[in-house]
């Protein structure tokens, strides 16, 4: 082992003068765990960015508090994949497991373009009790801005809503002025996360832009803010775009907001032939709870033969009145629903919004207590996100579970909980 230490270190020293240093001499460097810090902090400084990816690669590995300093060094450099490497190494420090999907691991692969991401992978986020240190998102605010590449600054806005990162709203609000497509859509992606309200005019102008991925994501973070001011033009659009994909994101964006102005729309588009229609349009009379649209989305909902707006319609009746657990009723479908591994997502995002009202959270702790395994993570997840103070004696019951998944999954929404409170 010493003489392992002493020959990467000479290594290192000859460097300047030989060159002779490869990624190969960096990993053995690398097996000394925390103690080569030193060693791979000086080859951040190499001039040859294999090897200071490789360094900064293998002081994210070691995963230290002070690999968080050194990570932040390397974020400085001015090379893009050392760049994206930092970036990476720091979202994975704070979320375990980031660096599978994360692009690092993929950056010999998907050449010099942001892969874009599935809405499974668009919906990390770290939990929020995590505590990110401020300067982790400053520097990071700083590459999503001025990023030495685009894929870089992509990376970057990613990170910061990943990390929740409202401080560097100012940063990705100015990256947007890139031009670059996959810059701006992972900045919109990134204020979906974070959810400030007061970014909602600044990202008006984008409702027209050109790119249909960046549009869609423009009306998704439009709907999600409550953009009031921004209603009529989400109603233009919705009348002059012919893209099923925008017309769709334009109604749900709609229905988040509501505003009483649209609900001829949705009331139109109850029975409207496309499914994902009849959903958003479900949903936006659900919000708007006028007790006169009970009759006509009940007998939608049991007319309705297809899984994704037949939930939209439970969601909406809940909201109307119908609070009930029972066989049939449809906040049971909801929580059956959560054992359906192809739906359970949108189970699970409705039943978040459902249960911010105490009423309804009080119908799911029985639930939670005698259901099925699946039943019970996602509705601790859903406390985990909505719950109030009545939500923790529930989850720390469920602490208790036999099941080791169930407990993990109950101690991380109490916290969550707690922290909010």
């Amino acid at each position: 082992m010493r003489y392992r230490g002493f020959a990467a270190l000479c290594c290192v020293m000859l460097t300047p003068v030989f060159g002779q240093l490869k990624p190969k001499d960096v990993r053995e460097i690398g097996k000394d765990g925390a103690s080569a810090l030193p060693k791979l902090r000086a080859l951040l400084k190499d001039p040859n960015p294999r090897i200071r990816e490789e360094a900064t690669k293998l002081i994210g590995e070691i995963g230290t508090a002070e690999s968080v300093d050194l990570l932040l060094e390397a974020l400085r450099d001015n090379h893009p994949d050392v760049q994206i490497r930092a970036t990476d190494h720091l979202v994975n420090f704070y979320l375990p497991g980031y660096l599978q999907s994360g692009l690092a691991g993929r950056l010999k692969s998907v050449g010099r373009a942001i892969p874009w991401r599935s809405p499974a992978e668009n919906d990390q986020v770290v939990e929020p009790y995590v505590q990110v240190r401020p300067e982790v998102i400053e520097e990071l605010g700083k590459i999503a801005r001025g990023g030495s590449s685009m894929l870089s600054r992509a990376n970057a806005a990613r990170a910061v809503g990943i990390l929740r990162g409202r401080a560097a709203i100012p940063d990705l609000l100015e990256a947007m002025r890139s031009k670059d497509s996959g810059v701006i859509y992972e900045c919109l992606i990134a204020i979906q996360k974070i959810q400030d309200r007061s970014t909602a005019p600044r990202i008006r102008y984008l409702l027209n832009d050109f790119d249909e991925r960046v549009q869609i994501a423009a009306v998704e973070a439009t709907g999600l803010l409550r953009a009031e001011e921004s209603a009529g033009d989400l109603v233009q659009l919705f009348g002059r775009t012919s893209k099923p994909r925008v017309r769709k994101a334009v109604l749900l964006a709609l229905a988040r907001i509501p505003d009483p102005n649209s609900r001829a729309l949705f009331q139109r588009h109850l029975d409207d032939r496309d499914e994902d229609l009849r959903g958003a349009a479900a949903e936006g009379l659900g919000r708007l709870r006028h007790a006169e649209d009970r009759e006509a989305v009940e007998r939608a909902f049991q007319n309705e033969s297809k899984p994704s707006p037949r939930l939209s319609m439970a969601f909406a009746l809940v909201l109307l009145g119908r609070q009930e657990i029972a066989e049939f009723s449809p906040l049971q479908m909801l929580i059956n629903t959560l054992n359906n591994r192809a739906r359970q997502g949108e189970a699970f995002a409705l039943l978040v919004e459902l249960a911010r009202d105490a009423e309804v959270r009080k119908l799911l702790y029985p639930a939670m207590a005698t259901g099925t395994k699946d039943e019970k993570i996602y509705l601790a997840r859903v406390l985990g996100r909505s719950g109030g103070p009545d939500s923790v004696p529930p989850l720390e019951r469920l602490i208790d579970d036999r099941d080791a998944d169930v407990a993990q999954e109950a101690l991380r929404a109490s916290r969550s909980v707690k922290t909010r409170l």
